[in-house]
């Protein structure tokens, strides 16, 4: 790189962050971090009207766990702020003007009523949605169609107006795309967007440009939807900047769900996340499930995220958030949508619940645990469980049920699987058993296996019909990890009374 890399996440706080929101993320800040360059977060909230109350704390939030924060933020501070567009209002409109002072842009005094009147009269089959256009600009009133004494006289009487991008007739506009080569629009198609708005804030389209290059991004990563924007921002460029100074623009792929482009209302209608953490929304106290709620960890997260349309070239699958800054590439993000497989997503999890420390678990589990109503006061038993059950687990939920029963005796038993095939002689086993293991010295794994194998085979009874029948008296279900791992953590006292709450249960019914 010729100069240092610079790329931005730029988010409007509309909401909560949708999985494509932070795989935008990922992306960028795997770039950044390959390179050596700088990962700016920067608010653009010049829509007040969609602006909603909470969203940038949430946006930050999600960062933080994900391990993805910023370099330069509204939170971390930096040497280009602000990084709330709301702040630099001031800036833009002197582009803005100098846009219109070199014959770029123009002043529009359309009223909303008259713009209404354009798109019914000029509506037709083959245009259902007449645009402010190059075809209708000249039907329109504006500094194009009034004279420059009227279009003064207005301005010095603070007339509403806003201020237009002239898009030029019959031209290419082109640039290079990182993933997709060279695209190209023309500008006939084009129509001429709103750069100022009558309350003096900038669209997105101006101000994204000025920010860029005010900010020194070199590199514009962002999803497959803000590609029919590109040309504008192309133009903009080119009036403002000059083209030589543009960062080099990447448009990544939709995410796909069952049904097409995977949007934040999906994730009730599928029954998966679509959102990285739980999201209230404020308007209507609606709560949608996050990844993180639902149990994921943010290794897990990551991985999944990263896959979804990008890979090295190789099988591999599993990648650490080091191993993917040293592998990404944007060479390698397809152009094509990436369907999103939450069955995949949660044996990323599995897999990277399994690889995890008992010291990174611990926390959530424990979490986890009190709020199902499981009190754990012996931290080094909880240490010792996470390590027996974590490679049964998918999400950090199934903890509670595969763990539990280490710090709290089964309430119920699940009588209905051990009833049918109970009788006398499995009866004297386990009587035998508790003996022997009431005088056993070494409580460990293997011999608490040998001598119930060994009770069994004096006793001509198959080990295998006496396996479940011990797993419910210790556990009450058909889950957990290694009876005999179990015995063992449970240690002697309690699973010899364990056994014997169960034979009376077992006898009695």
């Amino acid at each position: 790189m010729s100069k240092k890399v610079r790329v931005r996440f730029a988010p409007s706080p509309t909401g909560g962050l949708h999985l494509g929101g932070v795989r935008t993320v990922l992306y960028n800040y795997l770039f950044a971090q390959k390179y050596g360059g700088d990962f700016i977060v920067r608010i653009e909230d010049t829509d007040q009207s969609r602006y909603v109350a909470g969203a940038e704390e949430y946006i930050f939030d999600t960062l933080k766990w994900c391990g993805l924060e910023p370099d330069e933020s509204v939170q971390h501070g930096g040497d280009f702020g602000p990084y709330r567009q709301s702040e630099r209002k001031d800036s833009y409109r002197q582009y803005a003007e100098q846009l219109v002072k070199e014959g770029n842009a123009y002043y529009a005094f359309d009223t909303s009523e008259e713009l209404e009147k354009m798109r019914a009269e000029y509506k037709s089959e083959q245009n259902p949605s007449p645009q402010y256009d190059q075809t209708l600009r000249m039907k329109m009133k504006n500094s194009l169609t009034i004279s420059a004494e009227e279009t003064k006289k207005l301005l010095e009487a603070n007339a509403e107006h806003v201020i237009r991008i002239k898009v030029p007739e019959n031209e290419t506009v082109a640039f290079t795309d990182m993933i997709r080569g060279e695209v190209h629009f023309d500008s006939s198609l084009l129509d001429d967007k709103v750069l100022l708005k009558a309350d003096g804030m900038p669209t997105y389209h101006l101000a994204v440009v000025v920010d860029d290059c005010l900010m020194q991004i070199t590199h514009a990563f962002r999803g497959e939807e803000w590609l029919p924007s590109a040309p504008v921002h192309i133009l903009l460029w080119k009036y403002l900047f000059g083209i030589e100074n543009m960062p080099q623009w990447a448009h990544f792929p939709l995410i796909l769900g069952p049904n097409g482009k995977l949007s934040k209302r999906d994730g009730s209608k599928y029954g998966f996340p679509v959102f990285s953490m739980n999201w209230m929304d404020p308007k209507t106290n609606e709560l949608t499930e996050g990844f993180k709620e639902k149990g994921f960890i943010p290794e897990g997260f990551i991985n999944l995220l990263a896959l979804l349309g990008w890979n090295d070239g190789t099988e591999k699958e599993i990648f650490s958030l080091e191993e993917l800054i040293e592998a990404f590439s944007m060479e390698r993000v397809h152009s094509a949508g990436a369907k999103f497989d939450y069955e995949k997503a949660k044996w990323f999890n599995h897999e990277w619940i399994k690889k995890s420390g008992v010291g990174s678990l611990k926390s959530g589990v424990k979490k986890l645990l009190e709020q199902s109503g499981v009190t754990v006061a012996d931290e080094a038993l909880l240490d010792k469980v996470i390590e027996l059950v974590k490679d049964r687990c998918t999400l950090l939920p199934d903890f509670v049920q595969q763990s539990s029963f280490f710090f709290k005796a089964p309430e119920t038993l699940d009588t209905d699987s051990v009833k049918p095939k109970w009788n006398d002689a499995k009866q004297l086993f386990f009587v035998e058993l508790i003996r022997n293991y009431e005088l056993t010295q070494q409580w460990n794994t293997a011999t608490l296996e040998s001598n119930f194998k060994e009770i069994a085979s004096v006793n001509s009874l198959k080990p295998g019909e006496l396996m479940l029948p011990f797993r419910i008296m210790l556990v009450g279900g058909k889950f957990g990890p290694g009876v005999f791992d179990i015995a063992n953590v449970l240690g002697k006292g309690e699973t010899i009374n364990r056994i014997k709450t169960a034979l009376d249960i077992f006898s009695t019914h």
